[in-house]
Protein backbone atom coordinates (compact mmCIF):
# COMPACT_ATOMS: atom_id res chain seq x y z
CA UNK A 1 0.00 0.00 0.00
CA UNK A 2 1.34 3.52 -0.86
CA UNK A 3 2.80 5.24 2.35
CA UNK A 4 1.20 8.00 1.82
CA UNK A 5 -2.44 6.35 2.11
CA UNK A 6 -1.51 4.23 5.21
CA UNK A 7 -0.05 6.91 6.97
CA UNK A 8 -1.60 10.09 8.45
CA UNK A 9 -1.09 13.22 6.87
CA UNK A 10 -1.02 16.03 9.62
CA UNK A 11 -0.85 19.51 8.84
CA UNK A 12 0.46 21.99 11.29
CA UNK A 13 -1.20 25.63 12.04
CA UNK A 14 1.44 28.04 13.80
CA UNK A 15 0.60 32.12 14.48
CA UNK A 16 2.96 34.26 13.82
CA UNK A 17 5.95 34.25 15.53
CA UNK A 18 9.01 32.61 16.32
CA UNK A 19 8.11 32.14 19.71
CA UNK A 20 5.36 29.28 18.25
CA UNK A 21 6.77 28.22 14.91
CA UNK A 22 9.68 26.76 16.97
CA UNK A 23 7.93 24.13 19.08
CA UNK A 24 5.47 23.17 16.12
CA UNK A 25 8.80 22.82 13.78
CA UNK A 26 9.97 20.48 16.51
CA UNK A 27 6.73 18.51 16.83
CA UNK A 28 6.65 17.87 12.84
CA UNK A 29 10.34 16.44 13.86
CA UNK A 30 9.52 14.24 15.95
CA UNK A 31 6.25 13.42 14.07
CA UNK A 32 8.47 12.67 11.02
CA UNK A 33 11.32 10.83 12.11
CA UNK A 34 9.58 8.52 14.87
CA UNK A 35 6.41 7.74 12.99
CA UNK A 36 7.25 8.40 9.57
CA UNK A 37 4.04 10.12 9.41
CA UNK A 38 4.18 12.81 6.01
CA UNK A 39 3.46 16.60 7.85
CA UNK A 40 2.67 19.68 6.17
CA UNK A 41 3.54 23.33 8.45
CA UNK A 42 1.55 26.47 7.85
CA UNK A 43 3.48 29.40 9.11
CA UNK A 44 0.90 32.41 9.22
CA UNK A 45 3.19 35.85 8.75
CA UNK A 46 1.88 39.32 8.79
CA UNK A 47 3.30 42.49 7.85
CA UNK A 48 2.12 46.27 7.19
CA UNK A 49 2.87 46.54 3.89
CA UNK A 50 0.86 44.36 1.35
CA UNK A 51 2.36 40.61 0.64
CA UNK A 52 3.93 40.01 -2.84
CA UNK A 53 1.41 37.57 -3.39
CA UNK A 54 -1.28 37.96 -1.07
CA UNK A 55 -4.06 35.35 -0.68
CA UNK A 56 -1.57 32.31 -1.69
CA UNK A 57 0.29 30.14 0.43
CA UNK A 58 3.91 29.80 -0.60
CA UNK A 59 5.65 26.76 -0.53
CA UNK A 60 9.46 27.75 1.29
CA UNK A 61 10.68 24.69 1.62
CA UNK A 62 10.67 20.95 1.62
CA UNK A 63 12.28 18.84 3.06
CA UNK A 64 11.46 14.79 3.54
CA UNK A 65 7.84 13.89 4.26
CA UNK A 66 7.72 17.51 4.92
CA UNK A 67 6.11 20.14 3.40
CA UNK A 68 6.45 24.10 4.93
CA UNK A 69 3.94 26.72 3.51
CA UNK A 70 4.04 30.53 4.77
CA UNK A 71 0.34 32.10 4.33
CA UNK A 72 0.93 36.05 3.93
CA UNK A 73 -1.08 37.84 5.17
CA UNK A 74 -1.49 42.21 5.24
CA UNK A 75 -3.86 43.56 8.58
CA UNK A 76 -2.64 46.76 7.87
CA UNK A 77 -6.05 48.25 7.04
CA UNK A 78 -7.87 46.25 9.65
CA UNK A 79 -6.07 46.57 12.85
CA UNK A 80 -4.15 49.46 15.11
CA UNK A 81 -0.38 48.26 14.77
CA UNK A 82 0.04 49.50 18.18
CA UNK A 83 -2.48 47.29 18.97
CA UNK A 84 -2.26 44.66 21.77
CA UNK A 85 -0.86 41.47 20.60
CA UNK A 86 -3.63 38.87 21.25
CA UNK A 87 -5.47 41.05 19.35
CA UNK A 88 -3.30 41.78 16.47
CA UNK A 89 -2.89 37.69 16.24
CA UNK A 90 -6.59 37.40 16.53
CA UNK A 91 -7.36 39.34 13.18
CA UNK A 92 -4.40 37.88 11.74
CA UNK A 93 -5.33 34.36 11.82
CA UNK A 94 -9.05 35.09 11.05
CA UNK A 95 -7.73 36.87 8.00
CA UNK A 96 -5.36 33.61 7.04
CA UNK A 97 -8.29 31.09 6.98
CA UNK A 98 -9.30 31.76 3.29
CA UNK A 99 -5.57 31.21 2.37
CA UNK A 100 -5.36 28.15 4.42
CA UNK A 101 -8.72 26.73 3.05
CA UNK A 102 -7.65 27.46 -0.56
CA UNK A 103 -3.81 25.77 -0.17
CA UNK A 104 -6.08 22.29 1.71
CA UNK A 105 -8.30 22.19 -0.85
CA UNK A 106 -5.64 21.90 -3.60
CA UNK A 107 -3.37 19.02 -2.19
CA UNK A 108 -3.53 15.50 -2.68
CA UNK A 109 -3.70 13.68 -0.42
CA UNK A 110 -5.35 16.58 2.02
CA UNK A 111 -4.43 16.20 5.00
CA UNK A 112 -6.40 14.20 7.56
CA UNK A 113 -5.64 15.51 10.77
CA UNK A 114 -5.31 19.52 11.39
CA UNK A 115 -3.51 20.79 14.70
CA UNK A 116 -3.41 24.16 15.53
CA UNK A 117 -1.15 25.94 17.65
CA UNK A 118 -2.88 28.26 21.13
CA UNK A 119 -4.22 30.67 18.96
CA UNK A 120 -5.21 29.16 15.45
CA UNK A 121 -8.88 28.05 17.64
CA UNK A 122 -11.03 29.54 14.23
CA UNK A 123 -9.48 27.10 12.17
CA UNK A 124 -11.42 24.12 13.12
CA UNK A 125 -14.13 25.62 10.75
CA UNK A 126 -11.83 24.18 7.89
CA UNK A 127 -11.12 20.91 9.67
CA UNK A 128 -14.69 20.24 9.57
CA UNK A 129 -15.05 21.37 6.14
CA UNK A 130 -12.15 18.60 5.34
CA UNK A 131 -13.75 16.24 7.74
CA UNK A 132 -10.29 16.32 9.53
CA UNK A 133 -9.58 15.06 12.97
CA UNK A 134 -9.03 18.51 14.65
CA UNK A 135 -6.21 19.25 17.73
CA UNK A 136 -4.74 22.09 19.49
CA UNK A 137 -1.14 22.50 20.25
CA UNK A 138 -0.52 24.35 23.38
CA UNK A 139 2.62 25.96 23.11
CA UNK A 140 3.09 27.29 26.93
CA UNK A 141 2.70 25.34 30.33
CA UNK A 142 -0.03 22.83 31.69
CA UNK A 143 -0.93 25.50 34.31
CA UNK A 144 -1.30 28.04 31.50
CA UNK A 145 -3.63 25.59 29.62
CA UNK A 146 -5.60 25.00 32.59
CA UNK A 147 -6.35 28.90 33.49
CA UNK A 148 -7.54 29.28 30.17
CA UNK A 149 -10.12 26.35 29.93
CA UNK A 150 -11.85 28.10 32.74
CA UNK A 151 -11.82 31.63 31.55
CA UNK A 152 -15.05 30.95 30.01
CA UNK A 153 -16.78 29.78 33.61
CA UNK A 154 -15.04 32.74 35.33
CA UNK A 155 -16.11 35.12 32.55
CA UNK A 156 -19.46 33.92 33.92
CA UNK A 157 -19.16 33.92 37.37
CA UNK A 158 -16.87 36.92 38.21
CA UNK A 159 -18.78 40.39 38.13
CA UNK A 160 -16.47 43.89 37.65
CA UNK A 161 -12.61 43.27 36.57
CA UNK A 162 -10.42 40.98 37.93
CA UNK A 163 -7.89 43.22 38.82
CA UNK A 164 -10.09 44.45 41.45
CA UNK A 165 -10.47 41.02 42.96
CA UNK A 166 -9.56 40.52 46.04
CA UNK A 167 -8.56 36.98 46.26
CA UNK A 168 -6.49 34.67 43.46
CA UNK A 169 -8.11 33.39 41.16
CA UNK A 170 -8.79 29.70 42.00
CA UNK A 171 -8.04 27.00 38.92
CA UNK A 172 -9.83 23.57 40.28
CA UNK A 173 -6.90 20.95 41.51
CA UNK A 174 -4.11 23.40 40.60
CA UNK A 175 -1.80 26.32 41.90
CA UNK A 176 -4.53 29.74 42.24
CA UNK A 177 -3.63 33.01 40.03
CA UNK A 178 -2.59 35.75 41.79
CA UNK A 179 -4.35 38.94 40.44
CA UNK A 180 -0.95 40.24 39.75
CA UNK A 181 0.25 37.84 38.05
CA UNK A 182 -3.17 37.64 35.24
CA UNK A 183 -2.63 37.33 31.56
CA UNK A 184 -3.00 40.54 29.32
CA UNK A 185 -5.85 40.09 28.33
CA UNK A 186 -7.59 39.95 31.53
CA UNK A 187 -6.62 43.33 32.42
CA UNK A 188 -9.38 45.23 30.96
CA UNK A 189 -12.74 42.95 30.37
CA UNK A 190 -13.97 45.68 27.74
CA UNK A 191 -11.14 45.75 25.56
CA UNK A 192 -10.62 43.94 22.31
CA UNK A 193 -8.49 42.00 23.15
CA UNK A 194 -9.95 40.41 26.11
CA UNK A 195 -12.87 39.50 23.66
CA UNK A 196 -10.48 37.94 21.69
CA UNK A 197 -8.65 35.55 24.53
CA UNK A 198 -12.39 35.12 25.20
CA UNK A 199 -13.28 33.48 22.27
CA UNK A 200 -9.99 31.90 21.81
CA UNK A 201 -10.37 30.08 25.24
CA UNK A 202 -13.97 29.17 24.13
CA UNK A 203 -12.43 27.32 20.86
CA UNK A 204 -10.17 25.23 23.14
CA UNK A 205 -13.30 23.40 24.67
CA UNK A 206 -14.46 22.09 20.93
CA UNK A 207 -10.95 19.34 19.78
CA UNK A 208 -10.91 16.22 19.79
CA UNK A 209 -7.72 16.45 21.45
CA UNK A 210 -4.68 18.69 23.39
CA UNK A 211 -1.42 18.68 22.79
CA UNK A 212 0.83 20.63 25.48
CA UNK A 213 4.48 21.54 25.77
CA UNK A 214 5.22 20.38 29.02
CA UNK A 215 6.27 16.91 30.65
CA UNK A 216 4.52 14.61 33.51
CA UNK A 217 7.33 15.13 36.19
CA UNK A 218 7.57 18.79 35.56
CA UNK A 219 3.27 19.50 35.88
CA UNK A 220 1.77 16.17 37.36
CA UNK A 221 -0.52 17.86 39.93
CA UNK A 222 -2.09 20.02 37.04
CA UNK A 223 -2.23 17.01 34.38
CA UNK A 224 -4.18 14.74 37.16
CA UNK A 225 -6.70 17.68 37.25
CA UNK A 226 -7.47 17.25 33.60
CA UNK A 227 -7.59 13.68 33.75
CA UNK A 228 -9.61 13.24 37.32
CA UNK A 229 -13.24 13.69 37.39
CA UNK A 230 -13.51 17.30 38.25
CA UNK A 231 -14.46 20.69 37.30
CA UNK A 232 -11.58 20.89 34.60
CA UNK A 233 -12.20 17.18 33.35
CA UNK A 234 -15.82 18.56 32.54
CA UNK A 235 -14.87 21.77 31.06
CA UNK A 236 -12.46 19.82 28.93
CA UNK A 237 -13.49 16.34 27.60
CA UNK A 238 -11.01 16.02 24.76
CA UNK A 239 -7.76 13.76 26.09
CA UNK A 240 -4.49 15.46 26.95
CA UNK A 241 -1.51 14.68 25.36
CA UNK A 242 2.08 15.98 27.42
CA UNK A 243 4.71 15.67 24.83
CA UNK A 244 7.28 17.87 25.99
CA UNK A 245 9.83 19.52 26.11
CA UNK A 246 10.02 20.46 22.91
CA UNK A 247 12.29 22.92 22.23
CA UNK A 248 15.02 23.72 19.35
CA UNK A 249 18.14 22.04 20.38
CA UNK A 250 21.74 22.33 19.62
CA UNK A 251 22.70 21.11 16.31
CA UNK A 252 25.80 20.70 13.57
CA UNK A 253 24.77 23.23 11.56
CA UNK A 254 28.30 23.36 10.37
CA UNK A 255 29.70 27.11 11.42
CA UNK A 256 30.11 28.14 14.95
CA UNK A 257 29.44 31.55 16.81
CA UNK A 258 32.15 33.86 17.85
CA UNK A 259 30.09 34.01 21.11
CA UNK A 260 30.88 30.29 22.11
CA UNK A 261 34.78 31.33 21.18
CA UNK A 262 34.74 34.24 23.66
CA UNK A 263 32.82 31.78 26.06
CA UNK A 264 35.22 29.20 25.63
CA UNK A 265 37.82 31.12 27.62
CA UNK A 266 35.74 32.10 30.83
CA UNK A 267 35.39 30.32 33.86
CA UNK A 268 32.99 27.19 34.47
CA UNK A 269 28.95 28.86 35.23
CA UNK A 270 30.49 32.38 35.42
CA UNK A 271 28.52 34.01 32.71
CA UNK A 272 24.98 35.82 32.62
CA UNK A 273 23.20 35.52 29.45
CA UNK A 274 20.72 38.43 29.21
CA UNK A 275 17.69 37.97 26.19
CA UNK A 276 14.01 39.23 26.36
CA UNK A 277 13.08 36.89 23.66
CA UNK A 278 12.45 37.87 20.00
CA UNK A 279 9.91 40.79 20.72
CA UNK A 280 10.94 41.60 24.19
CA UNK A 281 11.66 45.31 24.62
CA UNK A 282 11.84 47.67 27.65
CA UNK A 283 12.08 51.12 27.90
CA UNK A 284 15.77 53.62 27.41
CA UNK A 285 15.62 53.98 31.08
CA UNK A 286 15.49 50.81 31.75
CA UNK A 287 17.96 49.44 29.53
CA UNK A 288 20.16 52.55 31.45
CA UNK A 289 19.51 50.70 34.55
CA UNK A 290 20.21 47.25 33.16
CA UNK A 291 23.42 48.34 32.00
CA UNK A 292 24.54 50.07 35.24
CA UNK A 293 23.79 46.85 36.77
CA UNK A 294 25.74 44.19 34.80
CA UNK A 295 28.25 46.75 35.73
CA UNK A 296 27.89 47.05 39.32
CA UNK A 297 27.43 43.19 39.84
CA UNK A 298 31.16 42.79 38.32
CA UNK A 299 29.93 39.21 36.55
CA UNK A 300 30.30 38.42 32.99
CA UNK A 301 27.64 38.64 30.92
CA UNK A 302 26.35 38.33 27.20
CA UNK A 303 23.52 40.66 26.88
CA UNK A 304 21.66 40.39 23.24
CA UNK A 305 20.38 43.97 23.28
CA UNK A 306 17.32 45.68 20.85
CA UNK A 307 16.47 49.18 20.91
CA UNK A 308 14.21 50.49 23.24
CA UNK A 309 10.50 50.37 22.88
CA UNK A 310 10.39 54.13 22.16
CA UNK A 311 11.76 53.22 18.95
CA UNK A 312 8.98 50.74 17.65
CA UNK A 313 10.10 47.50 18.86
CA UNK A 314 12.75 44.88 18.41
CA UNK A 315 14.34 46.12 15.33
CA UNK A 316 17.54 45.04 13.65
CA UNK A 317 20.91 46.95 15.13
CA UNK A 318 23.65 47.47 12.31
CA UNK A 319 26.65 47.64 13.97
CA UNK A 320 28.25 48.67 17.52
CA UNK A 321 27.97 52.06 16.92
CA UNK A 322 24.14 51.85 17.20
CA UNK A 323 24.16 49.40 20.29
CA UNK A 324 26.53 52.28 21.85
CA UNK A 325 23.37 54.87 21.23
CA UNK A 326 21.37 52.99 23.64
CA UNK A 327 23.97 52.55 26.31
CA UNK A 328 25.51 54.90 29.32
CA UNK A 329 28.45 56.68 27.79
CA UNK A 330 31.62 54.76 28.12
CA UNK A 331 30.05 51.56 29.40
CA UNK A 332 31.21 49.11 26.33
CA UNK A 333 34.84 50.43 27.11
CA UNK A 334 34.44 49.78 31.03
CA UNK A 335 33.40 46.59 30.56
CA UNK A 336 34.94 44.93 27.81
CA UNK A 337 36.42 42.45 30.08
CA UNK A 338 33.50 41.17 31.30
CA UNK A 339 31.02 40.68 29.11
CA UNK A 340 29.55 41.18 25.40
CA UNK A 341 26.47 43.03 24.19
CA UNK A 342 25.09 41.85 20.90
CA UNK A 343 22.97 43.48 18.64
CA UNK A 344 19.38 41.81 18.17
CA UNK A 345 20.38 38.05 17.77
CA UNK A 346 22.20 35.45 19.21
CA UNK A 347 22.01 31.51 19.04
CA UNK A 348 20.50 30.83 22.17
CA UNK A 349 20.50 27.57 22.27
CA UNK A 350 24.08 27.01 22.24
CA UNK A 351 25.04 29.74 24.22
CA UNK A 352 22.75 28.48 27.22
CA UNK A 353 24.07 25.08 26.56
CA UNK A 354 27.68 26.28 27.01
CA UNK A 355 29.76 25.69 29.72
CA UNK A 356 30.45 28.76 30.92
CA UNK A 357 27.07 30.09 31.43
CA UNK A 358 25.61 30.32 35.16
CA UNK A 359 22.69 32.11 34.57
CA UNK A 360 19.60 33.51 32.38
CA UNK A 361 18.17 36.64 32.50
CA UNK A 362 15.04 36.09 30.46
CA UNK A 363 11.32 37.53 29.92
CA UNK A 364 9.83 34.69 30.77
CA UNK A 365 8.66 32.99 27.71
CA UNK A 366 7.76 29.12 27.78
CA UNK A 367 10.45 28.15 25.06
CA UNK A 368 13.23 30.24 26.77
CA UNK A 369 12.58 28.53 29.95
CA UNK A 370 12.25 25.62 28.91
CA UNK A 371 15.67 25.75 26.98
CA UNK A 372 17.27 27.13 30.23
CA UNK A 373 15.96 24.05 32.41
CA UNK A 374 17.05 21.73 29.54
CA UNK A 375 20.17 23.56 29.75
CA UNK A 376 20.88 23.01 33.60
CA UNK A 377 20.80 27.12 33.93
CA UNK A 378 18.70 28.85 36.73
CA UNK A 379 17.19 31.99 35.84
CA UNK A 380 16.39 35.31 36.76
CA UNK A 381 12.42 35.90 35.10
CA UNK A 382 11.79 39.47 34.06
CA UNK A 383 8.37 39.12 32.88
CA UNK A 384 7.13 41.56 29.96
CA UNK A 385 3.70 40.86 28.71
CA UNK A 386 1.05 37.23 28.18
CA UNK A 387 1.43 34.57 29.85
CA UNK A 388 5.04 35.38 31.41
CA UNK A 389 4.23 36.58 34.69
CA UNK A 390 2.70 33.12 35.33
CA UNK A 391 5.77 31.28 34.04
CA UNK A 392 7.84 33.50 36.35
CA UNK A 393 5.33 32.49 39.15
CA UNK A 394 5.82 28.95 38.56
CA UNK A 395 9.61 28.64 37.75
CA UNK A 396 10.05 30.37 41.14
CA UNK A 397 7.76 29.37 43.51
CA UNK A 398 7.00 25.73 42.20
CA UNK A 399 9.74 24.81 40.40
CA UNK A 400 12.08 26.72 42.66
CA UNK A 401 14.72 27.39 39.53
CA UNK A 402 14.92 31.17 39.62
CA UNK A 403 14.47 34.31 41.21
CA UNK A 404 11.97 36.94 39.97
CA UNK A 405 12.22 41.01 38.60
CA UNK A 406 9.32 42.84 40.31
CA UNK A 407 8.74 46.23 38.81
CA UNK A 408 6.63 48.58 40.86
CA UNK A 409 8.09 51.76 39.55
CA UNK A 410 8.88 52.69 36.40
CA UNK A 411 12.02 50.89 35.91
CA UNK A 412 13.66 48.77 38.44
CA UNK A 413 16.87 50.42 39.42
CA UNK A 414 20.47 49.00 39.24
CA UNK A 415 21.41 48.24 42.83
CA UNK A 416 18.22 45.41 42.72
CA UNK A 417 19.27 44.16 39.12
CA UNK A 418 23.23 43.74 40.39
CA UNK A 419 21.99 41.56 43.88
CA UNK A 420 19.89 39.38 41.58
CA UNK A 421 23.04 39.25 39.00
CA UNK A 422 25.09 38.25 41.88
CA UNK A 423 22.79 35.45 43.87
CA UNK A 424 22.42 33.17 40.45
CA UNK A 425 25.89 33.70 39.35
CA UNK A 426 27.69 33.08 42.71
CA UNK A 427 25.34 33.16 45.91
CA UNK A 428 24.15 30.34 47.65
CA UNK A 429 20.86 30.61 46.28
CA UNK A 430 22.31 30.23 42.93
CA UNK A 431 23.78 27.19 43.63
CA UNK A 432 20.94 25.73 45.27
CA UNK A 433 18.87 26.40 42.14
CA UNK A 434 21.68 25.02 39.52
CA UNK A 435 21.27 22.02 41.82
CA UNK A 436 17.97 21.72 41.10
CA UNK A 437 17.36 22.92 37.43
CA UNK A 438 20.24 20.16 37.30
CA UNK A 439 17.33 17.38 38.60
CA UNK A 440 14.79 19.39 36.00
CA UNK A 441 17.13 18.93 33.40
CA UNK A 442 17.51 14.98 33.88
CA UNK A 443 13.71 14.56 34.34
CA UNK A 444 13.04 16.19 30.71
CA UNK A 445 15.74 13.99 29.27
CA UNK A 446 14.17 11.11 30.26
CA UNK A 447 10.33 12.07 29.18
CA UNK A 448 11.84 12.36 25.30
CA UNK A 449 13.75 8.81 25.22
CA UNK A 450 12.00 5.54 24.44
CA UNK A 451 10.15 4.18 27.17
CA UNK A 452 9.54 8.18 28.81
CA UNK A 453 6.43 9.71 29.53
CA UNK A 454 6.27 12.15 26.92
CA UNK A 455 7.61 9.58 23.93
CA UNK A 456 4.40 7.21 25.28
CA UNK A 457 2.20 10.25 25.16
CA UNK A 458 3.62 10.72 21.72
CA UNK A 459 3.26 7.32 20.69
CA UNK A 460 -0.34 7.36 22.35
CA UNK A 461 -1.19 10.70 19.98
CA UNK A 462 0.55 8.74 16.76
CA UNK A 463 -2.17 5.64 17.41
CA UNK A 464 -4.82 7.85 17.86
CA UNK A 465 -4.24 9.96 14.39
CA UNK A 466 -3.91 6.45 12.90
CA UNK A 467 -7.06 5.34 14.11
CA UNK A 468 -8.96 8.61 12.81
CA UNK A 469 -7.75 7.65 9.23
CA UNK A 470 -9.30 4.35 9.48
CA UNK A 471 -12.80 5.64 10.03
Amino acid sequence: MDSSNSKPHVALLSSPGIGHLIPVLELRKRLVANHGFHVTVFSVTTTTAPPPKPKTATTTTTLDLVDIFELHVDISGLVNPNAPFVERVGVTMRESLPILRQAISGMDPRPTTLVVDIFGTDAMKIADEFDMSKYVFITTSAWVFAFCVFVPTLDEEVEGEYVDLQEPVKIPGCNPVRVEDLVDPMLDRRSQQYFEFLRTCKGYLSFDGVLVNTWEDLERPTLKAFRENGILKQVLKAPIYPIGPLVKRVGSSGSRSELLDWLDLQPCQSVLYVSFGSAGTVSAKQITELAWGLELSQQRFIWVLRPPMEKGGPHDLNDCDDVANYLPDGFLSRTHKLGLVVPTWAPQEEILGHRSVGGFLSHGGWNSSLESILSGVPMIMWPLYAEQKMNAAMVVEELEVGVRVVQLSEVVEREEIAKFVRMVIEGREGKAMRTRVKELQCSGERALIENGSSYESMCELARDFEMKLKY
